[in-house]
């Protein structure tokens, strides 16, 4: 969409967090028949980290939601609202984000969870951007966080080698003039949801003995599908935010995408006339951890000095529904507004 900037609105704080445990290739070789040579050559993925099984999304959450708040120097009560991105909540309901409001004691925030898979963060972005040009909130917390490994086959290869668990946070409030979001796209072809999936567990396929037998209760992926459609989602969606915000491919200074695919992303950065030092990877340390992909890499871009002020910052995913999603956003930090 072409923004109507009633304000300049963009992200004032960063923060994400993985878990400690580290599960390599090597030992998916001992799971199932497959390779680190296999993985690497068609992922580019070496390693992913797993959550501890006695703690949930909402756990990561709020580490990486407590990191991205003392980034933007306010206060746990100046959030105004809390948006968390996630396939794999807690539960069903509360919503993770009712309960990472309360672990973080934000009481002064509205909160509820969106699911639009992989493109999630972007989506909750586009809303949080909506929300503060408003004027209705200052401060939005906008959270991308999963614990894929809770459902994961693992005794499907061609699965289970690609996700991870992470979360990362960012903060969306007001910044200088001419600063912030300068375009956001925003995408879905529900007609192709059926090739990523994850069947059981909602109203239409309730749990029982049956669907737990049948193992429907884990992703399942047709991934020669969702691989054409990534390549082609993902260029789409960044050269048209690239022509909504008034910019040309040059305009560019880095480019932090979906982390699913290294192929993919070699695509992407290919057409979009990007040098390899422009573009943010990290899936070789970390999977495909859907909705925190995005905000985890932007977070560490950031903080290994990648990103400077004045740098237009393209973000582009895709994911499960089919949905995809790319934003741009001239940075600035260490604002005063």
């Amino acid at each position: 969409m072409i923004l109507n900037r009633n304000k300049s609105v963009g992200i004032i704080g960063t923060g994400s967090f993985v878990p400690e445990k580290v599960l390599t290739n090597h030992d998916l070789e001992k799971i199932v028949d497959t390779s680190d040579e296999w993985i690497k050559t068609r992922t580019g993925i070496v390693e992913r980290r797993i959550l501890d099984d006695d703690k949930a999304t909402s756990y990561m959450a709020t580490v990486a939601a407590e990191r991205a708040i003392d980034d933007a120097g306010i206060k746990n009560e100046d959030i105004d609202m809390i948006i968390v991105s996630t396939v794999t909540p807690d539960m069903a309901f509360p919503s993770t984000a009712c309960i990472v409001q309360d672990k973080l004691g934000c009481t002064n925030a509205a909160a509820f969870d969106l699911e639009a898979a992989c493109s999630g963060f972007l989506y909750a972005l586009s809303i949080a951007y909506a929300y503060v040009n408003s004027g209705l909130y200052k401060n939005v917390l906008v959270i991308g966080a999963e614990t894929l490994s809770r459902i994961i086959d693992w005794a499907d290869r061609n699965t289970c080698v690609l996700f991870g668990d992470g979360a990362g946070a960012a903060i969306v409030s007001t910044v200088p003039e001419g600063m912030g979001f300068l375009g956001i796209n925003l995408g879905a072809d529900g007609s192709g949801g059926k090739y990523l999936t994850q069947p059981a567990g909602g109203s239409k396929c309730p749990a029982t003995h049956d669907t737990v037998d049948k193992r429907l209760h884990y992703i399942k992926m047709e991934g020669n599908e969702v691989f054409k459609f990534a390549v082609r989602a993902m260029e789409e969606a960044a050269k048209k935010v690239i022509e909504m915000s008034g910019l040309k491919l040059e305009d560019i200074d880095y480019l932090v995408p979906h982390q699913a695919n290294i192929r993919i992303i070699e695509s992407a950065r290919k057409r979009l006339k990007l040098a390899k030092d422009k573009v943010y990877i990290n899936l070789n340390k970390y999977g495909n951890m859907s909705s925190a992909s995005i905000p985890v890499a932007l977070d560490e871009a950031i903080k290994a000095g990648k990103i400077k002020n004045g740098d237009n910052i393209l973000l582009v995913g895709f994911g499960g529904g089919l949905t995809w999603g790319s934003c741009i956003i001239k940075w600035h930090k260490n604002q005063e507004v």
